[in-house]
């Protein structure tokens, strides 16, 4: 049996740096579970990795924190903390990775560092970073899944998110005002699940945070018909790379995966159990998972529908603007999933400005929306306000200034 309800499987790697779930530094000195959230346990210094052979100009550092997970049970993750070198910095970003997978090896901490053994995977997390730091904030990249790799639980990746702002807003060399330091979250693709979450859940968790912004791109809710929709189709590798995570997190799904995978499918997910997702996707184009279960995978998806509701963000839209943007012709997300979304949280009485971009696909609209959306953020850092109400607008291309 694969064993879904514990430590993801340790696997080897070319970097000499240990993996975090052979690092000490990510597991917490005694008593840490009594600490308060955002109580940073551990920090060192890192150096970050950039497209350019050297590293990231600017300074960075780990900082281990206590968190809160699904159930309401402390956790402990990390965050990835950086600033620029010089001069004041002028607010918070917290940016959460599309890590997309369930490995511990990943994670962003870790896939992040200068010498990590494959950029690919974080490249245009890299494009987000370089631009960020050269608009002169400060940013928290947070570990959002947590120790268990876990993408779709419910209200922890807002957690995670919340409490490693708070860690970066009490970690001095950052240079920031504490909790009067405006804070923006944003996140594409999976990211935007740890940034929605931020942002449904600030204020009852975290209403201190001066949260003056949320952006995130390529999103959908909700999320078990987006994930039956990958079945078969060339991004189903996404699913033996989220799996894996998703069980540990909920015991539940784990039994009744467990009890309707063949051997092969506990192989396949303790295969994707052990990969980020580049290989998994690469290598899973077009995988059934029908040939991997005893009974068809439209049944099983019936059988855990009752796990999905409570990772959809629930129904309550969120207080903070958001600035939301997908791709009209997305080829991994059906955007009418976000469109209906963005209705109910307008009708509810959020503050969105919604732009749909029609030449772009999913990959390209995280590079091309970048300038759009920390114009966005810069405005809100910066104390501006957003526009009142909701508005929808359908361009050619944001990278035109349509936004």
């Amino acid at each position: 049996m694969l064993c879904i309800t514990g430590t993801p499987v340790a696997v080897g790697n070319a970097d000499p740096r240990p993996t975090p779930q052979n690092d000490p530094f990510y597991t917490p000195s005694e008593g840490w579970s009594s600490k308060a959230p955002g109580t940073i346990l551990n920090s060192r210094p890192v150096e970050v990795a950039s497209l350019e052979p050297s590293a990231q100009d600017a300074e960075a550092w780990q900082l281990l924190y206590r968190s809160t997970d699904t159930d309401g049970r402390p956790m402990a993750t990390v965050t990835t903390v950086l600033r620029p070198r010089t001069g004041q910095v002028k607010g918070l970003i917290s940016y959460q990775v599309a890590e997309d997978a369930s490995a511990p090896q990943c994670a962003p901490s870790f896939a992040l560092r200068q010498g990590a053994p494959d950029k690919y995977d974080s490249s245009l997390d890299l494009i987000q970073i370089d631009q960020m730091l050269a608009s002169g904030h400060a940013i928290s990249v947070p570990d959002w899944e947590g120790p268990l790799g876990a993408v779709f639980p419910a209200n922890q990746p807002g957690y995670a998110v919340l409490d490693g702002v708070r860690a970066a807003e009490s970690f001095a060399p950052l240079g920031l005002s504490g909790i009067e330091t405006p804070v923006a979250v944003a996140g594409y693709s999976g990211g935007s699940i740890g940034t929605g979450w931020a942002a449904v859940v600030q204020p009852g968790y975290a209403p201190e945070i001066r949260l003056v912004g949320v952006a995130m791109g390529g999103w959908t809710v909700p999320i078990a018909p987006y994930l039956e929709s990958l079945d078969s189709g060339p991004f189903a590798g996404f699913l033996p790379s989220l799996l894996p995570g998703m069980m540990r997190a909920d015991p539940q799904l784990a039994a009744t995966f467990d009890k309707y995978l063949t051997p092969a499918g506990q192989a396949l997910m303790a295969a994707g159990d052990s990969k980020c997702m580049t290989p998994n996707v690469a290598q899973h184009a077009f995988l059934r998972m029908d040939d991997y279960l005893t009974i068809p995978f439209s049944q099983l998806f019936q059988q855990v529908q009752a796990s999905f509701p409570d990772v959809d963000f629930g129904p309550v839209a969120p207080t903070t603007p958001l600035f939301l943007y997908n791709a009209v012709h997305d080829e991994i997300l059906d955007i009418a999933l976000a469109d209906q979304a963005v209705t109910r949280w307008c009708a509810a009485g959020a503050r969105i400005t919604y732009t749909r971009d029609q030449m772009s696909e999913h990959v390209s609209l995280a590079v091309t929306a970048t300038s759009a959306v920390l114009r966005w953020i810069d405005d809100r850092l910066a104390g501006q306000a957003a526009p009142n109400g909701c508005s929808t607008q359908t361009v050619p291309s944001m990278s035109l200034g349509g936004a």
